[in-house]
């Protein structure tokens, strides 16, 4: 019966979809390529009340054991979109979570209709406006507007903006913790925001980007950035000679990869049909050895094995043999990456060493850290130097403090913290990135770092215990948490993990999207409750370091404490053991 119902909603949009197939601004004409995408195997699951998408994913994958490609949820909805690889995953999908509890609701589960795609949608809707007898406005943003829309505003008042954005969000934030949790009234009137610290160096400052392999508005080959994302319908890509924030290597780097893909056999990747191949270039660059690491994206599912091989050679005899007018550039380290789509539970593309060095290195505080192709590494190394100052003046550590660096990258917060605790213990997923820590500790000297490689969701309790049982009796216990997450935040497990290690007294959050980190800071500051055991943390101090001059964006450090109080005016018949951890 499920799959007459699937069939039928299959069938009938294509025969509504048939007389426009070849219409170039058809919406649903992806759906028909002889390439898979999950929006053919899409279902809509309602009623899930409030939910974190890494708890959802627990359940369809762990514990339902069903095989989802995608999950897509907007923003404080009941209800997500789920994606299939097979119209068999997708009735089985269908036929467990209809009518399933969970978290005290029963569940809806029925097959969506597949989004329109977005390009194409933004064409069909100037076409109509074109015929309208009002005039529209087509002007399309410039790369500078796109990439760093305050570079024509003086540092000064860049500065001035950004610390009223900030003082702002934590009005917002405050007013919503209040709301959530009365207790937080007090401690919120001693939160203070320490203004905006500026960045010591202003142009050129980025030592990795990005960039995109594309065509501008004439339809010339580009290798620069995006002036808009594919799903707000713009594949315009512009170039980035004139943009402050980069440094000449990386322009360099973008004009000589430009000529090569302008003279090859080979197409730039096109997003809207899934065709072509040089799809990215990523470009790492080091400010204390002017070191040039490139990595190429190449889009490998229309290439066999010896395409493949040729574009290999093809790179490695361009950048071996690169000299000229522009000889003071060379490329140091060069990479190929694998870009198609990526399989289930597949975390990055893969890549493969194609010549040079194997990494590049840098330098932060008189630290010097070896930097691997996908390992995370602060963007401005100038300022990154004021961001880790800021952040163990905040911390306050004490020579018996242990420190938990969450998302540790190549260790420079652990190393950073090495000379003023007892030990640290760090945890990343990335297993490159953590032998670049181990490396870098021992480069550096550094003998009281630990790394472990793996999920931070799944390491916090574990590195809490074994710091409480490491502890002698007697011995004063001090545990700071320092976590410097994604852009995304916090998993709410790892929030749950750090909620309930009472051990952990102090927490250090840093983040590069504060609007979205807001949302964890609240689930810090919540009444404890099931889901989230142990006293809330409270926001004490925060201070912004400029990490990104020209752009919106700034870091943002706020120093928590727990609520302590809480537990010896509740608890008052429990033992309060300093080193007792709740999981």
């Amino acid at each position: 019966m499920e799959k007459a119902i699937i069939d039928g909603v299959k069938k009938e949009g294509s025969l509504e979809r048939q007389a426009d197939l070849n219409d170039v601004n058809d919406e649903f004409a992806y759906l028909q390529r002889n390439e898979f995408t999950s929006e053919v195997f899409k279902i809509e699951v309602r009623n899930l009340g409030y939910f974190g998408i890494g708890e959802l994913k627990k359940l369809l994958r762990n514990k339902l054991k069903l095989d989802m490609s995608k999950i897509k949820s907007p923003t404080h909805k009941e209800f997500a979109f789920v994606c299939f690889r097979s119209q068999a995953d997708q009735q089985k999908a269908i036929k467990i979570l209809n009518g399933y509890k969970w978290k005290g609701k029963i569940l809806r589960a029925f097959v969506a209709k597949a989004s329109a795609d977005p390009l194409q949608k933004k064409r069909k809707e100037e076409n109509q406006n074109d015929k309208q007898t009002y005039p529209v406005n087509k002007k399309q943003r410039t790369s500078a507007e796109a990439t760093c829309p305050l570079a024509g505003m003086p540092y000064e008042e860049q500065l001035k903006q950004k610390s009223s954005n900030m003082e702002e969000l934590i009005k917002t934030f405050k007013g919503e913790l209040i709301k959530i949790n009365k207790s937080a009234s007090k401690p919120l009137e001693d939160f203070k925001f320490e203004g905006v610290e500026p960045s010591p160096q202003i142009t050129g400052y980025r030592n990795k980007n990005e960039f995109t392999v594309g065509k501008n508005s004439s339809g010339e080959i580009v290798v620069g950035f995006r002036l808009g994302s594919y799903a707000d319908g713009s594949v315009e890509v512009s170039e980035v000679d004139h943009l402050p924030h980069l440094p000449d290597a990386a322009k360099w780097a973008a004009r000589t990869f430009q000529q090569l893909v302008r003279h090859s056999k080979y197409e730039p990747f096109n997003p809207e049909t899934n065709s072509g191949h040089f799809r990215q270039l990523t470009v790492r660059t080091s400010s204390q050895t002017k070191e040039i690491m490139l990595m190429v994206g190449i889009y490998s599912s229309n290439l066999n094995e010896t395409d493949l091989e040729e574009i290999k050679n093809e790179l490695i005899n361009y950048y071996d043999t690169r000299s000229g007018e522009e000889s003071q550039f060379t490329c140091s380290s060069l990479y190929y990456q694998d870009v198609k789509h990526r399989e289930a539970g597949q975390m990055v593309s893969p890549i493969e060493h194609l010549f040079g060095a194997t990494h590049i290195t840098d330098n932060i505080d008189n630290l010097e850290f070896r930097i691997s192709p996908l390992a995370f590494f602060q963007i401005n190394t100038a300022a990154a130097d004021i961001l880790y100052q800021k952040v163990i003046a905040l911390a306050q550590p004490q020579l018996h403090s242990t420190v938990l660096d969450i998302y540790c990258g190549i260790g420079s917060i652990a190393l950073a913290f090495s000379k003023h605790c007892k030990r640290v213990l760090g945890v990343e997923i990335i297993s490159t990135a953590v032998n670049d820590a181990e490396y870098n500790a021992q480069k550096n000297r550094v003998q009281n770092c630990k790394f472990y490689a793996g999920n931070a969701d799944d390491y916090i309790q574990s590195m809490v215990k074994e710091v409480v049982y490491d502890t002698a009796p007697g011995e004063q216990l001090d545990l700071i948490a320092v976590v410097d997450p994604p852009r995304a935040g916090l998993h709410n497990r790892s929030i749950a993990a750090i909620r309930a290690a009472s051990a952990i007294k102090r927490l250090v959050y840093i983040s590069c999207n504060p609007e979205r980190a807001r949302l964890n800071w609240i689930e810090l500051g919540r009444p404890e409750s099931k889901q989230y055991k142990g006293n809330p943390f409270f926001p004490k101090t925060a201070i912004a370091v400029d990490m990104f001059p020209h752009t919106t964006h700034t870091e943002l450090i706020v120093l928590f404490e727990r609520q302590v109080e809480n537990v010896l005016e509740e608890n008052s018949t429990k033992t309060d053991c300093g080193n007792a951890v709740e999981v």
